[in-house]
Order: structure tokens, then sequence, then C-alpha cells
């Protein structure tokens, strides 16, 4: 909504909110609090609010970062405006019941080990950001958005405390409640809360291409006056966009769970026995397309993938599709700039290696397409970083994500290691120029590793 206005009220019900510390969940406790979600659970679940970062210097300035500002401010206020449920003490009874079983508790999540690099003056996850930098939306202060600055957004400068994730959304006897010992108020409830989380999922579909754009107009403003983007605002996207994967993946869930029929191999949007051979297979046959449309090829270049047809493990299919598309892309554009989109059979095939582990499954693309000079190794993982020229973002581009032929974006690499670092995985490169680039995609087959929250 282009008349959404920020009152003074709104900005103080943010800054309170944004002073609670954020909880991170991993995987594997995602898995099990939704395997049979009652309306109780669901209930629970629905108790959660969005937290927003920070900007540096003036990118608050850009009319597509403001854009983006207002929807999220307008996607807060509708969440903590939502008419509350207060139930009966028949449901709260089998809502906060505690039936003293710690077997039924979640099980804890570990640090993710993906985000930390000491030493690393890159690792944005954890890096103290400048002072005197904006709030997300706007607004200067001593707050840092996640309860560790210098106020709580209460006066007090004590800590919050964070509450353990099972404490808050799960226990045993909501869970294995029947759905026929809630009142039909409260399966209402729970349909009318997910009818405005979806609106909102789509009013934020259009988030990293507005926010591509806004990077664009703070480059072409006379503040920016540097031809690649530095260090601090390279964190910022960063921070920006593992939050709104993060986010997404929140609603998601919650969405599936309320809406979806139940699936043996599903809890939402969760695939418990994702099968590895399959999702890489499709995202060749994705990549290759795109490829020969994009060239006017017959036939794209041949990928080899070599892969156990049963390797299965609990992950987000959406997630390991998105990652493998994206690098595919980049191995087939290397290869038919380098050797000609003349006849596939010629072409050097890119082959993909999938290894599994104790505590991982790797991916390997390994491709001929010349490689990478090492001065440009840096640059690679910075958004709006290309090596194709000719394309741009036109003015009136809104689709979800980078729907692009093949490349130009610069948005790729950077945002494919996000979705791979969210659970605890990682993406690396090592080139050879004047041969061919390695790209590792490194996946948690533990399930163990909390989201990254900053």
């Amino acid at each position: 909504m282009s008349g959404f206005r920020i009152s003074a009220a709104l900005w103080d019900r943010i800054h309170h909110f944004a002073s609670f510390p954020q909880t991170g969940v991993s995987l594997q406790q995602m898995v099990l609090f939704g395997q049979n979600p009652s309306q109780g659970t669901l209930f629970k679940a629905s108790q959660f609010l969005v937290e927003l970062d920070q900007l540096p210097h003036s990118l608050s300035d850009m009319p597509s970062i403001n854009k983006v500002k207002n929807w999220y401010a307008q996607s807060f206020e509708e969440l903590i405006t939502f008419p509350k449920y207060v139930p009966s003490p028949a449901v709260k009874k089998i809502l906060y019941a505690s039936n003293g079983e710690p077997a039924h508790k979640l099980p804890q999540s570990t640090p993710n080990p993906s985000l930390f690099e000491p030493g690393n003056p890159n690792s944005a996850f954890y890096a103290p950001v400048p002072s005197g930098n904006q709030s997300y939306l706007g607004n200067s202060g001593n707050k840092n958005g996640n309860g560790q600055g210098q106020t709580n957004g209460l006066g007090n400068s004590a800590p919050r405390l964070r509450i353990p994730i099972e404490r808050r959304y799960f226990d045993h006897a909501a869970a294995t409640a029947s759905d026929a010992a809630w009142p039909p108020e409260l399966h209402a409830y729970n349909a009318s809360f997910t009818r405005t989380l979806e609106a909102i999922k789509r009013r934020h579909d259009p988030t990293v291409t507005t926010v591509a754009q806004g990077v664009l107009e703070w480059k072409a403003s006379p503040h920016c006056g540097t031809r690649h983007i530095g260090l601090d605002v390279q964190a910022w996207l960063d921070r920006f966009y593992m939050s709104r994967i993060g986010i997404r993946f929140l609603i998601g869930q919650h969405i599936a769970l309320n809406t979806l029929e139940p699936h043996p191999d599903y809890v939402g949007i969760i695939c418990t026995r994702a099968n590895v051979h399959d999702i890489v297979h499709e995202a060749i046959e994705n990549a290759r397309f795109v490829c020969e449309e994009h060239y006017g090829m017959f036939q794209g270049p041949p990928v080899q993938l070599i892969c156990a047809p049963q390797l299965n493990f609990a992950y987000v299919p959406g997630h390991l599709s998105h990652i493998c598309f994206e690098l595919l892309k980049n191995s087939l554009r290397a290869v038919v700039e380098r050797f000609g989109a003349g006849d596939a059979d010629k072409l050097p095939p890119i082959k993909v290696v999938v290894s599994e582990g104790r505590e991982d499954i790797t991916i390997k693309i390994s491709d001929e397409g010349g490689g990478i000079p090492r001065s440009a190794i840096a640059l690679i993982w910075t958004y709006m970083y290309t090596t194709m020229t000719g394309q741009g973002l036109e003015e009136d581009f809104t689709d979800t994500d980078f729907k692009a032929p093949m490349a130009g974006f610069g948005y790729g690499l950077p945002l494919s290691r996000l979705y791979a670092r969210y659970f605890g995985g990682d993406l690396k490169l090592i080139s050879m120029e004047g041969y061919g680039t390695d790209v590792y995609i490194h996946l948690n087959r533990l399930s163990s590793s909390r989201e990254p929250l900053q």
C-alpha cells in the first residue's frame, strides 16, 4: 500500500519489540514441533513478531528502500494489532498444562558453525554495526534492533532474557490433544491469522528486487562515490537478506502447517526425506533449459551427476533447489562463453558430485569455463557485482526473485551462500584461472544448527 505512513505510536512499538532478543530454532526442532500439529500448537506458534534490521549511511533515503521500510512497518502493525484470542479456562488448561515429562521437550539447538569466523572482518553476522548508523526503519539511536543495545525500549539497561523455544511454543499435552477438543473460535482464529500471514508474504514477494533497486539508486547518488559496495553495506545486505530468508521460512512453515494436507515425508515445507539426487537433477534440467533459451542452443552443455539415488536427509527442498540452480547457471554460462554455443557434444561436461559424510552432505559442481582471476575472487560475493554486461533492473521489475535468463544482477552467489548457511551449511569456491571453477555446497545433515540471528 503506497499510502501507508508510520505513526509515532508505531515507532514506539517497533522500538519496544526490537529490544527483545531473538531465539534461534533448528531444522530438527521445527520438524519435531510440526509433526502432529494441533489447533493448540498452531495457536501458540502464531505468537511471534518480526524484527527489523539496520541500514547504514544514506541508504534509508532511497525511494525503493523507503518502500520496503513501509512494507515492514505495515506488516509489523498488522501483527501487533491482530485481534487477540482469549482462551477459556478449559482451553487454557490444555494449552499451558505442564505434564512434567522432560522427554517431550524439543532438543537443544547448537550454534551455527558457518557464520562465526574469528578474526575475519568479513564475518558479517557477528561484526559490530558502526555507531551512528540508522535503524532499519530510519530511526537513529542507541538500539541495535536485537536487544543488545544500550536500552531495552523501556528505559532499562538490563538485557532481556531469552526464553527457550520449547518453553514458549511446545508442550506434549497441547500437541497430542485431539482437534475435537478445541472450540470453533480457536479454529477460526488460526485460519484468520494464517490469512494475515499469507497477505504479508505476498506483500514482501518483491523485497529482494526492490532492495536491489534501492542499492542501484544509492550507487547512482552523490552519497556513494564508489563503484563497488563497501563492507558495511555488504554486511547490512547479508544480515537483511538472511533475516528475510528466516522470516519467509517461518511464515511459510506456519502457513503450510495450517493449510496443507498431512504427508508422510513433509512437516510443513520441510521434507524429512529430501532426495538429493532428485532435487539436484531437477535443478540441472531447469538450468540447462534456461541456458538453451538464452543462447538459442538446441542442447545445452552436458552435465554429469554422480549421486547415490537413495540419499535422503531432512531439508527444505526449495532452498537446495535454489542454490544448485543458481550455481549451475553460472557454470553453464562460463562454459558456453568460453567454448561457444556451437556443437554441444564438443563442450566439456559440467560434473556434479554428491558426497555423504557423517556431518555434511557435500555437493561439488565443477566446470571448465575458464575460471576466475584471483583479483576478482573477493568481489564475487559482493552484491550487484557481475561479469555479465547489458543486464539491469527495469524500473517496474517486481518479480518475487531474479528471473533473468542467465545472469547479470550479481545476486546469485551471495544469496546462495546465505541459503546454504541458514541451517549450518556453507558455500565455498575454488577457481583455477585459465581452466575452471569448483564450487562446494556443504549441507549440515545433523539438522541441529540453529538459524543465524544477529
